[in-house]
């Protein structure tokens, strides 16, 4: 087993222990008595839900990050400044250095990296035909 599942089920357990002691001694002392069959229902769910985010945290840390500039290739983005041929576009969130192919795009073009240049991202201006191939 690893540490990581150890903590994660000694915290579903306290969690599920708090949540017992809610709703068998914290509820009823303010007026609110739920049936057992609550109690028991909320726990399973409770426990379901831990399963899952133990088991989709998993997969994202066993998932290896894409980095680097070769990883760009393919990306689509927008020009953030104007490239007269170069200037800067935004992909996925980064503002990025990058020199157009095709003389100078405005600001707001939508662009498609097409590959690098030492730190720089090469881009096209993504045309009409461009979006009807992924149509």
């Amino acid at each position: 087993m690893t540490t990581r599942l150890i903590l994660a089920v000694i915290s579903t357990i306290l969690e599920e222990a708090a949540l017992a002691a809610i709703v068998l001694v914290g509820l009823p002392r303010i007026g609110i008595k739920l049936p057992l069959v609550v109690l028991i229902t909320l726990m399973v769910a409770w426990g379901v839900f831990s399963v899952f985010t133990y088991w989709i945290g998993s997969r994202a840390l066993r998932k290896k990050p894409v980095v680097g500039l070769p990883a760009m290739v393919g990306g689509k983005g927008k020009v953030a400044s104007p490239l007269t041929p170069e200037g800067f576009v935004r992909i996925k969130g980064e503002l990025w250095e990058a020199k157009s192919t095709g003389g100078e795009i405005d600001t707001g073009e939508e662009v498609t990296v097409v590959g690098q240049d030492g730190l720089k991202l090469v881009v096209r201006k993504i045309t009409p035909r461009d979006l009807k191939g992924t149509e």
